[in-house]
């Protein structure tokens, strides 16, 4: 059931880079601009910022294995619209309806809360945890390798293969277990208000450098989306059933582990812009390695599998020395991995090690996260939190992409009659990963320790510090 639910959250984090190998060619496929070419990129990003929240609260309230199922279904239907598209308009319909499942991980997550052994639940959390960066490192060389040697419409075919047998798996592995939160309402106007204001963010960050930083559409969709949030919180906090209970967000523990999560994917998503283009880029320039698509995204696997086989060590890490040791650590080690990168920066197997490290801290990180979340939240409310720390995952890669894309379309050399990013920008943008690594260190180093609630107590004993909040029993409160 764990392997089945880590596969669950590496196939939704893989249809988020399914098409990076094959933007240069959209436009030509699709009769397009390389413009609107980029929208089957956007578009799942957006849905998926509005559909996570919502999935992660219909689990709480409908059954986790069902919205399960349910996700599935929208991948499937995606994946085909996509394999059958011959113009764009299609192609960003159907990336739009995978966006919907990405769901699948922060419900997979909540469910191990549920039947999985206390003695067990810590590695299971990390695997399912890490399974969004294993995704996310091992589907740029598998989709690339499908465009290089086979159709380009084999990436969707085979994608919706795959999500038909993965929802096979979990109709025969997963256990159907109570609702957690059955009975309540539905909060559909946070829904609206939330999705629309995270809708205007995103659109923001990610086309921001499109459009222009100071352009009146990039400003407008900026202060559109805080007056829509603000308006979103202020009915959040007075509506009976909330989409996301903001009172249980603000407690120090869990606004902090957001914090951290949105730095940690920010380093994260650094690494994934930079090194495809150190491996990418000539070597006529001096510095770049020249390397085919394929290849840059071989040498970037082992950093996928390498968060594979540490992930679990995380857990019992976790179970040793508490969840918020496990999160320093792993922030730790990403700012290690980009150090050694700044000294193995020349040769692809040095870039493959540093790469190796940094997801090592990844896997460490984003595996310690959930069980913060769920220490301090009660189990009515597990998929709900986890589905918003998967947003602020997601928040914090939109951030560095934005961030790192400027920083490197800023620091140029001309060569050849050509604008290139020089040796210098893409060492800045390594340091600036790994300052971001420290700063998530540094800010889980102040996370406090968890609390027991009589609400969440079996016996219903008096509220009280936990003494070890490491305990698989603080775990599953």
């Amino acid at each position: 059931m764990v392997a089945v639910l880590a596969l669950a959250g590496t196939l939704a984090a893989v249809m988020q880079t399914l098409v990076t190998p094959l933007l240069p060619k959209l436009p030509g496929l699709l009769d397009t601009t390389p413009g609107n070419a980029t929208w089957a990129v956007t578009v799942t990003l957006l849905v998926s910022a509005v559909c996570v929240p919502v999935s992660g609260r219909l689990g709480d309230m409908l059954g986790k294995r069902r919205m399960l199922l349910a996700c599935s279904v929208p991948l499937v239907a995606g994946s085909v619209v996509c394999a059958l598209s011959s113009t764009i308009v299609p192609m960003i319909v159907g990336r739009g309806m995978q966006g919907m499942g990405m769901g699948m991980l922060p419900l997979g997550i909540a469910l191990l809360r549920d039947v999985v052994p206390p003695q067990r639940l810590s590695s299971s959390i990390a695997l399912v945890s890490a399974s969004m960066g294993i995704g996310g490192a091992l589907g740029l060389p598998l989709s690339a390798a499908v465009v290089q040697y086979a159709n380009w419409r084999a990436l969707f075919w085979g994608s919706a293969a795959l999500t038909l047998v993965l929802a096979l798996l979990i109709r025969a592995t997963v256990p159907q277990v109570p609702a957690t939160a059955r009975g309540q309402r539905f909060d559909a106007p946070g829904a609206l208000s939330l999705g629309t204001g995270l809708v205007l963010l995103l659109l923001a960050v990610s086309k921001g450098a499109d459009w222009g930083w100071g352009s009146t559409t990039t400003l407008a969709l900026f202060g559109s989306s805080a007056l829509v949030l603000l308006l979103w919180g202020v009915w959040e906090l007075r509506t009976r059933d909330p989409l996301v209970d903001l009172r249980a967000t603000a407690r120090p523990r869990v606004l902090l582990t957001n914090v951290a999560s949105v730095f940690v994917s920010f380093s994260m998503y650094a690494s994934m812009l930079v090194m495809p283009q150190l491996l990418q880029f000539p070597s006529a320039t001096g510095y770049g390695l020249g390397q085919s698509i394929l290849a840059s995204g071989l040498w970037m696997a082992p950093g996928g599998l390498t968060m594979m086989l540490v992930s679990p060590l995380g857990g019992k890490l976790t179970d040793a020395r508490g969840p918020r040791f496990t999160l320093v650590s792993g922030a730790l080690v990403i700012a290690a991995g980009y150090a050694v990168s700044l000294a193995l920066m020349g040769s692809a197997w040095g870039i493959m090690v540093s790469i190796m490290v940094i997801n090592s801290g990844v896997g460490l990180a984003y595996g310690s996260v959930p069980a913060l979340i769920m220490s301090s939240v009660p189990q009515s409310e597990t998929a709900a939190a986890n589905g918003f720390n998967t947003l602020m995952r997601s928040l914090g890669t939109s951030i560095g992409a934005a961030v790192m894309g400027t920083l490197l379309a800023q620091m140029t050399t001309t060569m050849g009659g050509h604008t290139l990013t020089s040796e210098s920008g893409f060492q800045t943008g390594l340091v600036v990963g790994c300052a971001v690594a420290v700063v998530s260190a540094a800010v889980a180093l102040v996370i406090p320790a968890a609390r027991v609630r009589d609400s969440d107590s079996p016996d219903g004993a008096p509220a009280q510090e936990q003494a070890d909040p490491r305990s698989p029993s603080a775990l599953r409160a």
